[in-house]
């Protein structure tokens, strides 16, 4: 009875002791996050982690590399085209995610009034945004064609305003700015579809109420709808400016950086150097100037999303 009795109390102990264990809440968040943290590790920060080191070798494809410190960073400072590629992804990034937000926005502010077809119009909208960016690219490939080109034959041969067809690709400034066009154009979507799912939270009252005090159509935009989007709009402009500051795939499947390189992104060259150039730390190196930039966008939308604190009446930190 006495050995009975003290195996039924240690049973009962250690059916307490992982009672207690599971209902303790740091315990369980972090079994329940276990399995994520461990996909994380392997798929991301491995691979991060890999990265930022290669930056600092001199490792070559089929080459264990060295050690060398910031050597690849100081060559890549005194580089014409690395320093080319670094402007255009600010410009392609600046121009692109302005163009984007001034037709997104207007977009969004058309489909929220009541129009025939609304909802049909809504899913056409999305088309830009789930093609393949490949199969987009294709596209855009073909609409530039220098002999091909849709453009050039209704400019040319249908309306008569000019005389010679366009060679969107063939020069630096154009390349750019069809490339921004393109990537506008991808982009739209995502922008219109986010901004109107913010517009539908807007109470409808708070509109009335502007109107009552005798708000015409901009004051109501400017003191109503603007304050109450600042929030998803700080979330979209981020999400924007990142998606397109490493933007790879719509670039080199139109001009792979050409011509003569006045196309090239950091991404884009990054992939050039360390794949098909063979120099894998350069390209990481390249990779990694890219972090400072990523860093700064995601640090504005967590200051700007400070302001849904005095969206709701209570003081910012």
């Amino acid at each position: 009875m006495t050995i009975a009795a003290e195996a039924r109390a240690g049973h009962q102990f250690s059916q307490g002791w992982l009672t207690r264990l599971f209902d303790y809440k740091p315990f369980l968040v972090f079994i329940c996050l276990l399995p994520a943290l461990g996909l994380l590790l392997v798929f991301l920060s491995y691979p991060l982690g890999l990265g930022v080191w290669l930056a600092f070798t001199d490792t070559r494809i089929g080459r264990a590399g060295y050690f060398i410190g910031f050597e690849n960073f100081q060559s890549l400072w005194h580089d014409p085209v690395f320093i080319t590629s670094v402007w255009n992804t600010l410009l392609y990034t600046g121009v692109a995610t302005i163009g984007k937000f001034g037709l997104g926005l207007w977009l969004a502010l058309l489909l929220n009034n009541h129009l025939p077809f609304k909802s049909l119009l809504r899913a056409l909208i999305l088309v830009p945004w789930i093609v393949p960016t490949v199969l987009s690219a294709i596209a855009f490939w073909w609409i530039y064609d220098p002999q091909f080109s849709i453009i050039s034959y209704i400019l040319v041969d249908v309306l008569g305003w000019r005389e010679t067809y366009i060679d969107f690709l063939g020069a630096p400034w154009p390349a750019r700015f069809s490339l921004i066009a393109a990537n506008i154009w991808r982009g739209i979507p995502f922008v219109a579809i986010s901004l109107l799912a913010g517009l539908q939270t807007i109470s409808p009252a708070l509109y009335e109420a502007a109107m009552l005090d005798g708000a015409n159509a901009w004051q109501r935009f400017r003191h109503v709808t603007l304050p109450m989007l600042m929030p998803i709009l700080a979330v979209v402009l981020t999400f924007s400016v990142l998606f397109t500051f490493t933007d790879f795939q719509l670039v080199y499947a139109i001009t792979r950086g050409g011509p003569i390189n006045s196309t090239h992104l950091m991404a884009t060259l990054a992939f050039q150097r360390g794949i098909p150039g063979g120099q894998l730390g350069e390209g990481a190196a390249i990779a990694v100037a890219m972090i400072p930039f990523l860093v700064m966008a995601t640090l504005f939308s967590y200051f700007a999303l400070a302001r849904r604190k005095w969206q709701q009446g209570e003081d910012n930190d």
